[in-house]
């Protein structure tokens, strides 16, 4: 069994506060042999860019559209208007996310190539601090004492003990290139949702008045599929998480196609 499988059924146990269930995924032969199976399943690290990517692409184009939609600029407007913000607003948040995460990496290798040094040519005070922040956490002084002493034995130990518990700073593996293409690409294709049925008005004749009601509720399916799929991050309930999705990127159109509504005028 992988670490991810037992993790998840230890999540579902405690949403049902399975004793029994708790008890068996954690019982220790399962657990020695799922960290024994730890490898590949990097997919998995992306989840969230794809289900966040996708919600903004939704939300974002939806908005547009309602906003064309209450203008009443027509069908033309919609695809160039929407288009223009599916492409663009899915590139932008595909280089903030690439510039975010390369960032903080380049940070961490800052931060452990300073510990590294540290420790090499100050290993006492080094020693010393890492027992203050033992001691910090609640350890007594000879407790935090052993442990700073077990962690300085090997040096990069040492050096990852100096990372996560003085500075709080966890390693990101994730590529940057695949986070960035991961939001770009989850943000295009959920968004194009709400244009799916103005781009078939291209190639068939569709009544003007049936493409926004079906646009709505294209991407009000798509919004609760998205945040009920959050519970693949968050953990929580899918129900739950599809309806608040629903209102949010709801009351997001609702205000969108008033602004629409208000400033009909000036679209002409």
């Amino acid at each position: 069994m992988s670490i991810s499988r037992r993790l998840e059924e230890a999540r579902q146990a405690f949403l049902r506060r399975d004793l029994a269930a708790s008890a068996a995924a954690h019982e220790p032969r399962r657990v020695l042999h799922a960290a024994a199976e730890a490898h590949g399943g990097a997919g998995h690290q992306y989840i969230g860019e794809l289900v966040y990517g996708g919600l903004d692409g939704i939300v974002t184009t939806f908005a547009v559209v309602s906003g064309v939609a209450g203008a009443q600029l027509g069908t033309h407007v919609v695809l160039i208007l929407g288009l223009a913000n599916l492409f663009a607003d899915g590139f932008s948040m595909a280089t903030g996310a690439y510039l975010s995460a390369k960032s903080e990496q380049e940070y961490y290798a800052r931060e452990w190539q300073r510990e590294a040094w540290e420790v090499e040519h100050f290993p006492e005070g080094e020693r010393v601090e890492l027992q203050a922040v033992y001691e910090r956490q609640g350890y007594s002084q000879e407790e935090a004492r052993q442990l700073a002493e077990i962690k300085s034995r090997d040096p990069q130990l040492w050096v990852k003990a100096m990372m996560v518990d003085e500075l709080g700073l966890l390693p990101d593996e994730r590529k940057p290139q695949l986070i960035a293409l991961a939001t770009f690409v989850s943000f295009v294709l959920a968004g194009s949702v709400s244009l799916l049925i103005y781009l078939l008005g291209l190639f068939l004749t569709i009544p003007g008045e049936v493409t926004f009601p079906v646009s709505t509720a294209l991407s009000a399916l798509a919004l609760f599929g998205l945040g009920a799929a959050k519970v693949l991050v968050t953990g929580l309930n899918p129900l739950r998480s599809g309806l608040e999705m629903l209102i949010v990127g709801g009351l997001a159109a609702s205000v969108a196609y008033a602004v629409g509504v208000l400033l009909k005028g000036i679209g002409g």
